[in-house]
């Protein structure tokens, strides 16, 4: 292991290191800072004999001519073990519980392989995550990547908690498990996170990876990645379904422009660097199932869009990598409804693959498709309201209206801790969708009229 002391520029989270041999990218660093403390770097970049790299934990004390850089010859690797449940790590995969240090089974390279499209399995198993709108209208299905669209001061903390309590496979006895990450979050959201999980019992099947605000923003871009290589452990070697959540995408893409500022690189939109797409694909691509594997790794990013503008760089090119969104809406959370999940612009493009019989209820579709329109009719019968009057509006165009103030205010609100049951919530559906005329039910057979809307069933029983 060579020694340097030919630090050339300090900028930023950044080190650059001259008249360097034998070194490769994403290699690890040790730096010796003058009085004895040493820090951990990564290697970011290689060229022309110089080296570029990151530094963990800041470069406050860091001189040009004392300090000495030494390149350790491998990468990041993390520690895994099963004994990581119901433990809490920071940033860089410390215990910050005050709990023991883990002693690994193996130590793995932190950013992962990809898996091989050959190898993969096609996702087609629901999860049921309590939430009727996802539940319902947005199906998320095991192995799928399914982003959470937010915006600053909506409750998405709030309901990734929910999530991650309430998941599960239904009608499997497979182990369940929770790799949490969480970016650049603030004190007071660490608690939150921590005490609720701690509360409910969640942790003991989850794995919490925190990184604070006040953390060096470098550690940002390690952090997502120390969680999906900890989930794809337990998927692939301990035969576990994970569910992996991160929060908040938007704290790692802001850290990666800082980074790139600092290289003087081009930037691309709105000062993010170029190759952001490609970054975020590896990441948001370490979810799936593998052939052969009984694991699975499920993902749901989160990412709060700045100025709620769903064409901001992080948010568009999120929605291309994966598969739909979930949008929330800050009209509906100021009618005070949680969670406010906007049905109409929220998407999954794999529902379809994990619903219907022996997977949900066989007429989870058809109420599915007609709830949306029935909604979206209301909506823009609300608006056309608001201009000529309700009165000006047919017999069925008030029972449409009537369908969309009920849907938000019975539908789409839940409590917080109210776990309903996929059964639950299309009964739920079925009660709704008795406000309109069956002759405008277009969308589901008759035959599941007959069977399910509650008009019929009472006519049934007598």
């Amino acid at each position: 292991m060579k020694e340097y002391k030919t630090i050339t520029q300090i900028a930023g989270p950044l080190v650059f290191v001259s008249d360097v041999s034998g070194v490769s990218y994403n290699e690890i660093v040790e730096i010796m800072i003058p009085g004895g403390e040493r820090r951990k770097g990564q290697v970011l970049d290689v060229s022309n004999k110089n080296a570029v790299v990151q530094v963990f934990g800041g470069t406050d004390g860091i001189s040009t001519s004392q300090t000495s850089v030494r390149f350790l010859g491998e990468t990041m690797r993390l520690g895994l073990s099963t004994d990581m449940l119901g433990r809490v790590f920071n940033g860089l995969g410390e215990p910050r519980d005050k709990g023991p240090k883990i002693i690994p089974k193996e130590k793995v390279d932190i950013t992962g392989l990809p898996i091989n499209p050959y190898s993969r399995q096609s996702p087609n198993e629901f999860i049921q995550t309590g939430i009727s709108t996802v539940d319902c209208m947005n199906t998320l299905v095991r192995g799928q990547k399914l982003p959470i669209f937010s915006g600053a001061g909506l409750p998405h903390n709030q309901l990734t908690v929910q999530i991650a309590r309430q998941a599960k496979v239904r009608g499997t006895d497979e182990k369940f498990a929770v790799v949490f990450a969480a970016i650049g979050i603030t004190h007071e959201e660490a608690s939150f996170f921590m005490r609720d999980f701690e509360k409910t019992g969640a942790l003991e099947n989850a794995v919490l990876f925190l990184n604070l605000a006040d953390d060096p923003s470098v550690e940002r871009i390690i952090t997502p990645r120390l969680a999906l290589t900890t989930a794809e452990y337990l998927a692939y070697e301990q035969d576990m379904h994970v569910l992996t959540l991160i929060t908040d995408m938007t704290n790692y893409c802001e850290a990666l422009r800082e980074i790139s500022s600092a290289r003087q690189e081009v930037p691309g939109r709105r000062g993010y660097p170029g190759y952001m797409y490609t970054d975020l694909s590896t990441i948001y691509e370490r979810a799936g199932r593998v052939r052969g594997s009984n694991g699975s790794v499920t993902q749901i990013p989160v990412l709060t869009m700045p100025g709620d503008d769903k064409t901001h760089p992080i948010a568009d090119l999120t929605g291309y990598i994966t598969e739909g969104q979930i949008l929330l809406s800050r009209e509906l959370h100021r009618k005070n409804i949680y969670p406010p999940v906007d049905v109409l612009p929220s998407l999954s493009r794999l529902m379809n693959a994990g619903i219907g019989e022996e997977r949900t209820r066989e007429d989870h579709k058809g109420v599915s498709d007609q709830l949306y329109a029935g909604y979206a009719n209301g909506r823009d019968l609300r608006s056309l309201s608001a201009v000529v009057g309700e009165e000006a509006l047919s017999p069925v165009d008030r029972k449409f209206l009537k369908l969309a103030d009920q849907f938000e205010a019975r539908f789409v609100r839940q409590g917080a801790y109210e776990n309903r049951t996929i059964e639950q919530t299309l009964e739920l559906a079925w009660d709704l969708l008795s406000i309109l005329p069956e002759d405008e039910l277009k969308r589901v057979k008759k035959s599941y009229i007959d069977k399910y809307l509650p008009k019929k069933k009472e006519e049934k029983k007598e």
